[in-house]
């Protein structure tokens, strides 16, 4: 069972990665889903999200719940039904969930140089113009977007834009963490966000940052 790392960022609160090795077959036996979650993984086409799909129920079971335990609200942010707060995301072959007592949101992505391209759309990309590692650069933007989804899919409300309305503090790689805001109309929240990177790929997890 590949769960690759296991994070308690605090007693309320842990992050559960997975790595995807195995094949859908595999992965599918013996886990119960609703049937709703049953008819949209089998209308998927990638067996890459197949996998990744239900990589995610491995990694709730870990967290004590099934995917009975888990449903969706009109934004399509997750939800389990005992008011923990859950957040779920999935690139190439990672997954991973964050649950807590308070709002949170997770993000992993690959490391990839198509980021230098769309970067001028979720950042002032000035800010990064004084890197002059390319790698460095891909390394640092993709930290960014993964706070900036992570605390996009926290904050759940429609209209809101990485670029206009989500700042991420300045921040060193050594650092592993930053806070952030997200200010829409008449809404702002503070977050407190963690990030670490493994095999190529960048991981970022926010938490509301309590009064």
């Amino acid at each position: 069972m590949p769960l690759y790392k296991t994070i308690t960022v605090n007693p309320n609160t842990k992050v559960f990665i997975w790595k995807i090795e195995e094949p859908f077959e595999s992965l599918s036996e013996g886990m119960d889903l609703t049937s709703n979650c049953a008819a949209r993984v089998s209308n998927m086409k990638s067996d890459l999200h197949r996998r990744g799909f239900m990589s995610i129920r491995h990694l709730l079971d870990l967290g004590g719940y099934t995917d009975h335990d888990l449903y969706y609200d009109e934004n399509g942010k997750p939800h389990l039904k005992d008011q923990k707060h859950i957040s779920i995301t999935h690139s190439f072959n990672f997954s991973a969930i964050i649950i807590s007592d308070v709002e949170v949101g997770i993000d992993i992505e690959k490391q990839r140089n198509k980021i230098l391209k769309i970067a001028h759309k979720f950042t002032p990309i000035e800010e990064y113009r004084t890197i002059a590692n390319e790698d460095a650069m891909i390394r640092k933007l993709t930290i960014v977007w993964c706070a900036k989804e992570s605390l996009y899919k926290s904050f759940a409300e429609k209209g809101v834009s990485f670029l206009e309305n989500i700042y991420v503090e300045e921040f060193m790689f050594e650092d592993k963490k930053t806070t952030a805001t997200v200010s829409f109309e008449e809404k702002q929240e503070k977050y407190n966000v963690d990030f670490l990177e493994f095999e190529g790929f960048t991981c970022a997890y926010a938490l509301i940052a309590e009064e």
